[in-house]
């Protein structure tokens, strides 16, 4: 029997795919829209808001596949490049063009590693606080007050296109501030990204790659509890259920990174940090009000 009915389906895969790579946290709205809604915060429950994350990283893939799969190789490493070169000459060329086509890769991989590692070493916390709106709601708010300045912070700083490892790992390192719930893991590699002196558009774009090998690996470690825990079942149970928020996650997805880039390229990311704010002061003084939104 699904746990959730097709209509809280669809609404938080709607939610999932508007916020997952804008800098408002996916993880907080999802939550909030739970409580909202008055969904049991259940074991499939909690792994549909992972698992649907994956519909959202199949968007990044799709819009970005001549990048992200590096088909847009220069023309310095075809075939023709290589003829009437010595051996050496031709083997120094052969390794270029293989450090050029997975560099790409590389990076990436340098900048999951610190979220890998303290995803796994922290990982019951996290879920603790998954249940928390008050978390998500105080995050969202001081996230939002950032967000207002982040431009001035960063207005005056020299710009670069060049990723080094160093860069990567320190992106990877901002990362991990988003495991608290509210946060928002696009904001924080974003703005670790300008940290780094990277524009916004390239700190987002960056922010989307990093994005596919996080929320896969978030997805597969999701799906490994349950199968250790024997919660099967449950996902074959619902299994539609899964499919639907998938789907309905990818297209939503699409069309909020279009938007996304367009919007911070002209005007940044203040719009955000006031939403931001609005929504979680409006959640903090439902509380405060005696509303109990905390998931049960």
């Amino acid at each position: 029997m699904d746990e959730l009915s097709t209509l809280q389906t669809i609404l938080i895969a709607i939610v999932e795919g508007l916020t997952e790579f804008l800098p408002v946290s996916s993880t907080g709205h999802m939550i909030i829209t739970q409580s909202l809604l008055g969904i049991e915060s259940t074991e499939f429950v909690k792994a549909f808001t992972v698992i649907i994350q994956f519909g959202a990283i199949l968007s990044v893939v799709c819009l970005y596949w001549k990048r992200f799969f590096h088909l847009n190789s220069c023309k310095i490493f075809d075939s023709e490049a290589v003829k009437g070169l010595s051996g050496s000459k031709k083997g120094l060329t052969y390794l270029k063009r293989f450090l050029y086509k997975y560099d790409f890769y590389w990076k990436l991989l340098v900048a999951f590693i610190p979220a890998a590692f303290f995803g796994l070493l922290f990982s019951d916390i996290i879920d603790d606080l998954l249940e928390s709106v008050t978390v998500v709601a105080t995050m969202l708010v001081l996230g939002g007050v950032f967000m207002i300045f982040s431009d001035k912070i960063f207005k005056n700083q020299s710009q670069s296109t060049e990723m080094t490892d160093r860069k990567a790992f320190k992106i990877g390192i901002y990362q991990c501030i988003a495991m608290i719930p509210g946060v928002s893991r696009s904001m924080a590699t974003i703005m670790g990204g300008m940290a780094q002196k990277l524009s916004r558009k390239h700190a987002a774009e960056f922010s989307f790659f990093l994005a596919v090998p996080t929320m896969f690996a978030a997805t597969c470690y999701k799906i490994l509890k349950l199968y250790l825990s024997g919660g099967t079942q449950v996902l074959s149970d619902n299994l539609f259920t899964l499919i639907l928020g998938n789907v309905v996650a990818f297209i939503v997805a699409l069309l909020a990174i279009k938007f996304f880039i367009s919007f911070i390229t002209k005007y940044g990311f203040k719009a955000f940090g006031y939403y931001r704010i609005i929504v979680g002061v409006a959640i903090l003084a439902m509380i405060l009000m005696g509303h109990n939104l905390e998931i049960a």
